[in-house]
């Protein structure tokens, strides 16, 4: 048998039939010739040919597949009862499409981030090279988005490495396209000339950059090579963009080509819209640059193994290599203690065929969680739908014994019934898809700010569709196994009289339905504990005292590096600058400040108290001016804020926390007290005296507990940055004050960029993953709630249907209404005391598993584990209270009669 033959059997099946109507014409038509009736004439022909029903279903046999052709008969006969049941089908394709979407729709993210290799050449050779140790044993100043080497440490293992075909690497930048005022950013990569190479991607326009760009001093104007997607945002994707020259950060680039649509880098969640070479690090820096300092940690190293080289033999490699490359990179400031801890760090390797992503960190953990949530949603509809299919299955237990009883056998029912579950679940899978695509464009844009826009590729991939047609499968198989079985157990003769189903109105036969629905509650009631644990987290993060007032303050960052301003006068600029903005009316306080507060950035060194090393101690640092403290709204508990005589002529001074005081200065009195940085051999050594004491306040993010902080004057900065960023509280509305800042800035120098951002939008795009579990959480546990409370109502008035005639009879024989609503409600309460108290123990066990995701939540939560079972138990009572009262309003003649 072919397939050519199947498809087309219906064809030849009428083909035959015309054929075998031929001869049995023909044969008639003789046997009258040879002087037959023309009645018996017929009848002696069919007798010849034989049973013609028989011969069309051999040759039909002949030219199908047994199996196949019974699955497109099942599925006809599928198709055709849902279509005869359009809301049935409505409800349980919607309750599927949801369920598998939101599956499908977290799938995709996690399949983007972790699973789908980068778009580039052989990616299963590329292997990422790092520390062994991650952060430990380095400190410094850490670049970018995945500051793993130094420029010294890449130059050791580009020159000593043996195993790799080829080594590239980079670093992240954000850049500013504008010449002057307002910023206008570009995401920017620092990149090797041999990033395109070892990766294999080519350019779409132009050219990519090679090893004879990335020379030091970079020749003239630099080479740049932008993204397909800013070429066309930017450009308009001209043709004649190659040989164009683009301003970042006040310095020309020359545009060399465009690199493929599909290529992002190999950061997967980013994605970049210029690339330069390494050696243009120094000519936009300047004098901070990172390229000539041993302690700046702002690249990333990936390696092309060649064949037959594993990671293993690879950092195997490097471990022997590792001694000499960290000896002859040792960093002159280290102290001793440092100078210790990085001689003892090691080279490694690890697969980087997806690529690399802080997103994988970061959101990791939330998104295997709401994996798991959204797969206890598709439960709980797939146990709705049980019940709704177990209930079909009586309904239709007549049409089932008939069919048992001309001859088809159990399995063959029960195959035609599980296809009919596998087709719903296809098309709730399809419907699925269609419901995924908008969702996980929603959460890609949720996680998105702007500072950090996150890319990711959510194209249709193989790996979508296995998992989808995966979960339908698992899902028919949930849904509609127990009711097929189910429906084939029951006696054929029984079935088939008339009164059957009041007999088996008892507790027996609502066994699995009350499972499921009892399921049902147990899983919900975990669904909306997480839901209020992450809820509450969220409110505890947004609600807590960070011992500053985070409302009304904007943080103004301004960049004068342009403008190639001296060290000497860049303190009177910065002076002169705050100045103004201090002097506008719409201004209540305002300050300067080297680190935002909570931003998640930080700026530490190790303290000595004394002269013994073991008195030194780790304080987060910020210099700042005098009116920070009014700003901020941090308390000065004793001593005095910085002084106009605190200046470079002065002796250093300092404004510590209390955790400063405390752990390190322990005492509760620091006022007068002395400490100093510990740094490395030949570099001075200031010591700092302490005049102020001020409360603890929240240092890089919220979740983190009061650490020391040592504030240090602004105005003894000796080398003061490129640029100054202050803080600034104000009553009236951004639309207001960011003008008015942006002007007086302008009138003091146009050139001078500007950035804004208020400190409250700061903070909550700090909280992105905990933003995101309370949404999706509070989202999931509302669906769980509705499909449980759903699944519980339609038991309960499927119940008081099946049980109409012993309703009727209770009631002649004298019970009142009150009595069978109570009858209809014990019921309820029989679920509810089974289910609820089993999702509370489940409840408790997950929300200990979930703690590292938590915060301010006691250990168990109980509380809220109590709050969520009452809510559920009124919930649940008052979902069943509607077809128990139905049933007391119930006539006993109108039910007898029914029977």
């Amino acid at each position: 048998m072919s397939w050519t033959r199947f498809f087309p059997r219906a064809y030849w099946d009428a083909e035959r039939t015309r054929e075998l109507q031929s001869y049995l014409d023909i044969e008639t038509d003789d046997n009258i010739a040879r002087g037959l009736p023309p009645d018996q004439a017929r009848y002696a022909a069919m007798r010849k040919l034989g049973n013609v029903t028989r011969i069309r279903e051999e040759i039909y046999e002949m030219n199908t597949l047994g199996l196949t052709d019974a699955a497109f008969q099942d599925l006809r006969y599928g198709w055709r009862t849902l279509r005869t049941n359009p809301g049935f089908a409505a409800v349980a394709i919607f309750s599927l499409a949801i369920g598998i979407g939101s599956n499908v729709a977290i799938f995709q993210l996690l399949d983007a981030v972790r699973l789908r290799a980068l778009p580039v050449r052989s990616a299963d050779q590329l292997v990422e090279v790092k520390l062994e140790r991650g952060k430990g044993g380095r400190t410094g100043e850490f670049w970018g988005r995945r500051p793993q080497m130094t420029s010294a440490l890449y130059g050791q293992v580009l020159q000593h490495q043996r195993s790799f075909e080829g080594v590239l690497a980079w670093g992240t930048n954000r850049f500013n396209l504008s010449p002057g005022g307002e910023v206008q950013p570009a995401n920017g990569l620092w990149v090797s000339g041999s990033y395109f190479e070892v990766l294999g991607v080519g350019a779409s326009v132009g050219r990519v950059l090679h090893p004879g760009d990335d020379q030091p001093g970079c020749g003239g104007t630099p080479p740049a090579v932008i993204s397909h997607m800013f070429w066309q945002r930017h450009f308009g994707g001209e043709t004649s963009v190659v040989g164009r020259q683009i301003s970042l950060d006040n310095h020309r680039f020359e545009i060399v080509g465009v690199t493929p649509p599909a290529f992002f880098g190999v950061e997967v969640g980013r994605t970049f819209d210029v690339a330069v070479p390494l050696c243009a690090e120094p000519l936009v820096n300047g004098e901070d640059n990172a390229t000539s300092a041993r302690d700046h940690w702002w690249l990333a190293v990936l390696g092309r193994l060649p064949g037959g080289v594993s990671p293993t033999d690879a950092t195997r490699a490097l471990q022997t290599l590792s001694p000499g490359i960290f000896e002859a990179t040792l960093p002159t400031s280290y102290a001793a203690a440092d100078v210790k801890n990085y001689l003892a760090l090691r080279l490694t390797t690890e697969p980087a065929v997806t690529g690399v992503s802080g997103l994988r960190s970061a959101y990791g953990t939330s998104l295997w969680m709401l994996l798991g949530i959204a797969g206890l949603v598709l439960f709980i509809a797939c146990a709705n739908l049980a019940n709704l299919l177990l209930a079909r299955a009586t309904a239709r237990e007549q049409e089932i014994a008939v069919r048992l009883a001309i001859g088809a056998s159990r399995w063959r029912v029960t195959r035609q019934l599980m296809t009919e579950s596998l087709l719903l679940a296809t098309l709730g899978a399809l419907a699925g898809l269609v419901v995924a695509g908008p969702l996980s464009r929603f959460l890609v844009a949720f996680l998105s700010t702007d500072d950090a826009p996150l890319f990711l590729d959510l194209q249709p991939h193989w790996h979508i569709l296995i998992f989808t047609a995966g979960v339908a499968l698992a899902a028919s198989m949930i849904f509609g196994a127990a009711p097929a079985i189910r429906a084939t157990r029951a006696r054929s003769g029984t079935a088939l009289q008339g009164g059957a189903r009041s007999v088996r109105g008892g507790g027996e036969r609502f066994g699995l339905r009350r499972g499921l629905v009892v399921a049902q509650l147990a899983v919900s009631l975990v669904l909306v504990v997480g839901a209020l644990l992450f809820a509450s987290t969220l409110r505890n993060l947004l609600t807590l005292d960070a011992g500053m007032r985070q409302d009304g303050v904007l943080i103004v960052s301004l960049d004068y590096s342009g403008r190639q301003v001296p060290v000497e006068r860049r303190g009177a600029l910065s002076h002169r600058l705050l100045e103004r903005v201090q002097g506008l009316p719409v201004v209540t306080s305002a300050a300067a400040s080297s680190n935002a507060p909570l931003s998640g950035h930080f700026w530490n060194e190790n303290v000595l108290v004394g002269a013994s090393p073991e008195s030194a101690g780790l304080s987060n640092l910020n210099r700042v001016s005098a009116d920070y403290f009014k700003t901020m709204g941090v308390n000065v508990l004793s001593g005095r804020v910085f002084a106009p005589t605190d200046g470079l002529g002065s002796p250093p001074v300092a404004v510590v926390s209390q955790a400063f005081a405390s752990r390190l200065l322990r005492s509760p009195n620091p006022l007068g007290k002395t400490f100093r940085f510990v740094v490395g051999p030949g570099r001075p050594v200031t010591e700092y005296q302490v005049v102020g004491l001020v409360n603890d306040t929240k240092y890089s993010t919220l979740r983190e507990a009061f650490e020391p902080l040592a504030y240090l004057a602004d105005s003894q900065d000796r080398k003061p940055d490129n640029g100054l960023r202050l803080v600034v509280r104000s009553d009236a509305p951004v639309s207001v004050l960011a003008p008015a800042i942006k002007q007086v800035i302008a009138d003091v120098d146009p050139a001078i960029l500007i950035q804004f951002q208020t400190l409250r939008s700061s903070v909550v795009d700090s909280l992105l993953p905990e933003r995101l579990m309370a949404l999706l959480a509070s989202f999931f546990g509302l669906l769980a709630t509705g499909l449980a409370v759903v699944g519980l109502y339609g038991l309960t008035t499927y119940m008081v249907a099946r049980r109409r005639r012993e309703i009727g009879i209770r009631m002649t024989l004298g019970a009142d209404q009150r009595s069978v609503v109570g009858l209809i409600m014990r019921e309820c309460v029989m679920l509810l005391a089974v289910g609820l108290p089993a999702g509370a123990v489940a409840a408790v066990f997950a929300a200990r598993a979930a703690a590292s995701m938590l915060f301010g939540v006691p250990n168990g939560a109980l509380a809220l584990v109590g709050a969520a079972t009452g809510l559920m138990a009124l919930i649940g009572l008052a979902a069943n209270y509607l077809p128990a009262r139905r049933a007391g309003l119930l006539r006993p003649v109108d039910a007898l009669r029914s029977e």
